[in-house]
């Protein structure tokens, strides 16, 4: 099994970088992993800390219309060159939190993906150096408010909700180039989404040197590298499963949200 660092609440209120053990143990680092950070002598039991999303960024930047089957199911053809957006860090929730679906909304969508973790300061580095760059990988899902999306004709409002990012439930480092992505709901073993990483048009690689010529990643920003076709409704009382191979399962509840 892959090392799995994960971020966790102590029920002291502190928030560490660690290691999860096999025993589901944690054993405490001295900084983020990609900061360089290593073991202390603090090792947290399972039933002393709650699971946080893997990684706290500065910015979260997003890849529409990444795989070919899924343009073609917005009606749309493959962009030139990735197509990018921004959710804001607010939108991030852990493992097994709730999804909330707004008021303002009449269909909210499910997205999974796979989501790069930058491990450096990043600015205009080439593909071949992009390799270098990226610190490891975890799941995301890109919640959609997809009325919302088309009324509006551009994206912030429909992806930036609170909850709008499950991410998590932690990093591993490498991730093999055959890992398929799968997307469930509730208690079907029919996946709604089923697609290999290597589908998507245009590879980490090229989507960090590409962003990397606009805007400057930092260490612990995240990139969601896009959906696989699939992409269907959520309702109250749903539970969306997405799963990476190598990596793991990233599972969390829909609910209401209160006025």
């Amino acid at each position: 099994m892959p090392q799995r660092y994960v971020r966790v609440k102590h029920l002291q209120e502190q928030i560490y970088y660690g290691v999860l053990l096999p025993d589901r143990s944690v054993k405490v680092l001295d900084a983020p992993p990609w900061l360089g950070g290593q073991t202390t002598e603090l090792t947290l039991d399972p039933e002393t800390y709650q699971m946080l999303a893997p990684v706290a960024p500065s910015k979260i930047i997003a890849v529409g219309k990444n795989y070919q089957a899924h343009a073609a199911e917005m009606g749309t053809s493959v962009p030139e060159e990735p197509l990018l957006f921004l959710k804001p860090p607010t939108t991030i929730i852990a493992d097994t939190q709730p999804i909330y679906y707004p008021l303002q909304s009449q269909r909210v969508d499910y997205e999974g993906e796979l989501a790069v973790i930058i491990g450096e300061t990043t600015k205009n580095c080439s593909q071949a150096q992009a390799r270098n760059k990226i610190w490891g990988y975890t799941i995301a899902n890109d919640v959609t408010a997809r009325d919302l999306q088309k009324k509006d004709g551009q994206w912030t409002r429909a992806k930036g909700f609170d909850s709008f990012c499950p991410l998590g439930p932690w990093i591993v480092r490498e991730l093999s180039a055959g890992a398929k992505l799968q997307t469930f709901l509730n208690d079907s073993p029919q996946p709604r989404q089923s697609a290999l990483i290597t589908e998507m048009v245009f590879s980490p690689e090229v989507l960090v040197s590409y962003i990397s010529q606009i805007m400057t990643l930092l260490p612990g920003d995240v990139i969601l590298t896009g959906t696989p076709q699939g992409i269907g409704p959520m309702a109250a009382g749903d539970t969306v499963r997405v799963e990476i191979e190598g990596i793991g399962g990233l599972e969390n509840p829909v609910v209401m949200a209160s006025v």
